[in-house]
């Protein structure tokens, strides 16, 4: 075997286990045995499809990767009540294959810079988010009443007002014993926060989720 694809190899392991380490020091269900093993397997499915492509067709191979991971990130994506989780952790699926295939193919300064980028993005960038967040956010609530709503629909729209929350109902469902309103709310983390704190104070309201 070339030294140089043992190299690779090499590099390869580094990388993955670098991204991976910052997935599991936050827990995330792609962690760093995943990760690591993900970076290291398309390096090794390019160095096989140059091997085997060569010289007509070296790509062959290559360009199934990212089908495969596609299936391997949707496995990390969880839809609990309305909240989404996972699509970062599945992003970092996604940039982990692409880090192996462009080592797998030699281009090691490309890799590095990716590599660079993607720890920013992933470290710091949770920063800015945190700080975007906290400035403007859209939250879908969905709040169970009782039948005879009105009282206390008119007593959470006006709460909403005097929060300065832009609300809006976006459907609403009734059931045998209950109406559910799925509220499409506008504001900063702290209006937002305080909102939350008073569906919870309140006793008319069956329950909500958000």
């Amino acid at each position: 075997m070339e030294p140089e694809l043992i190299i690779r190899l090499c590099i390869a392991l580094l990388f993955g286990a670098i991204i991976g380490f910052e997935r599991e020091y936050r827990s995330k269900a792609a962690g760093f045995r995943t990760i690591t093993i993900i970076t290291l397997g398309s390096t090794l499915f390019t160095i096989a499809s140059f091997k085997l492509g060569a010289p007509n067709n070296p790509d062959r191979i290559a360009s199934n990767i990212i089908t495969g991971i596609g299936f391997i990130g949707a496995g990390v994506i969880f839809k609990d009540g309305l909240t989404i989780s996972g699509l970062t952790t599945a992003a970092t699926i996604w940039i982990a294959a692409a880090l192996g295939m462009a080592i797998g193919i030699g281009e090691y300064v490309l890799a590095t810079s990716a590599l660079i980028l993607a720890i920013i993005v992933l470290a710091l960038f949770e920063k800015v988010q945190d700080w975007i967040d906290a400035l403007h956010q859209i939250r879908v609530y969905k709040i169970s009443l009782h039948l005879d709503y009105d009282k206390v629909k008119k007593e959470i729209d006006a709460q909403l007002d005097s929060l300065r929350i832009t609300h809006k109902v976006k459907r609403s469902l009734r059931n045998a014993d209950e109406v559910i309103f799925f509220y499409s709310l506008a504001g900063n983390q702290e209006q937002l926060n305080k909102f939350t704190e008073y569906l919870i104070r309140q006793r008319d309201v069956k329950s909500f989720d958000e």
